[in-house]
Parts: structure tokens; C-alpha cells; sequence
């Protein structure tokens, strides 16, 4: 919990410097910066592939919903959400890595894509969780790069001045 309440403060403390405000999707980044603070969230096991590490090893995974004499959508929408978070993630707080070894470009459009689909998706399920969080998957889509800006003023602000700042350990080489 303490982890989480520092990403919050962060968060909140970053929309303020940058005159964001108090914006609904302060809550999600935080979680989401707590989820991945362990790096087996980060690139979790995936049923075809063993470890989900890239963005292609993802979009198959999701795309694996759809193979068999079973369909699954929810984990179409789950692998969705992590491509959405992951390069929220890697272009907010791992930028330069992101620079070095992918196209910027390409990572924004998989992301803006995978939560503009989350979002769809729950807006054509009434009735459940995913209904009520489609607005928010559908600002995270349109305001994508806002966000990743966001990460990475907070990463270059508020983070590493911490002393048990949480990604210093994560190497992505």
C-alpha cells in the first residue's frame, strides 16, 4: 500500500505541476505503476507464447482468442488492456529504451488501439465492470500521449530523487 500512495502523490503532484488537474485516470495510473513495479506483471506467461516480453509476442497472444474450437474474448479484452498498459508504461516511464529499440510510433498506436478496443468493448457490455470503464480506456486512447508525457515528467520529478525508487532495478538492456 505504501508504494501505491507514493505513485499517487506522484501522480497527483505531476497533473498539478503540468495543469492536468484532477483528472480520472490519476487512480489507474497509479495501479498501473504499482502492478508493473513487479516485472513479472510487466511480461506476464501467455497461453501460445511462454513469456509475453514484446508487443508482437502480445497482439498474438491476444490474437490466440480467436484459434480453437473455443473463442474467448475476455482474454482478447485482458491482453488488450496489458498491451494498452505496457506501452503506456515502457513510452512514459521507459522512453529512451523505447527510442532505442522500437519506433515511439509504433508503440503509441498499439496503445491508443488496444484501449480504444477495451473501451469499445465495454461499451457494447451492459450491465457489467468493464460498461462503467469504458470512458476511462476510451480518455486513455485519446489522450494516450498526454499520459506517457505525463509518466515521464513524474519518472524525471518526482521518482528519482526516492530512495527506493521501484524501476531502478528493472533493466531493459
Amino acid at each position: 500500500m505504501e508504494l501505491r500512495a507514493f505513485f499517487e502523490r506522484a501522480i497527483r503532484a505531476s497533473f498539478h505541476d503540468l495543469a492536468i488537474g484532477n483528472d480520472p485516470a490519476s487512480p489507474y495510473l497509479a495501479d498501473l505503476l504499482t502492478r508493473f513495479a513487479r516485472s513479472e506483471n510487466l511480461c506476464p506467461r501467455g497461453t501460445t507464447i511462454p513469456r509475453l516480453e514484446t508487443v508482437v509476442d502480445m497482439l498474438l497472444e491476444a490474437g490466440s482468442a480467436w484459434d480453437g474450437a473455443y473463442f474467448h474474448p475476455e482474454h482478447e479484452v485482458a491482453v488488450s488492456q496489458h498491451i494498452g498498459d505496457f506501452t503506456l508504461f515502457m513510452t512514459g516511464i521507459f522512453r529512451e529504451r523505447v527510442e532505442r529499440t522500437a519506433s515511439v510510433g509504433y508503440y503509441v498506436g498499439q496503445g491508443k488501439r488496444a484501449y480504444h478496443f477495451v473501451s469499445e468493448h465495454g461499451r457494447a457490455t451492459s450491465g457489467t465492470g468493464a460498461a462503467a470503464a469504458a470512458p476511462l480506456f476510451r480518455r486513455l486512447a485519446d489522450q494516450f500521449e498526454g499520459y506517457a508525457g505525463a509518466l515521464d515528467y513524474a519518472r524525471r520529478v518526482h521518482f528519482l530523487d526516492h530512495p527506493s525508487h521501484p524501476f531502478f532495478k528493472l533493466s531493459f538492456g
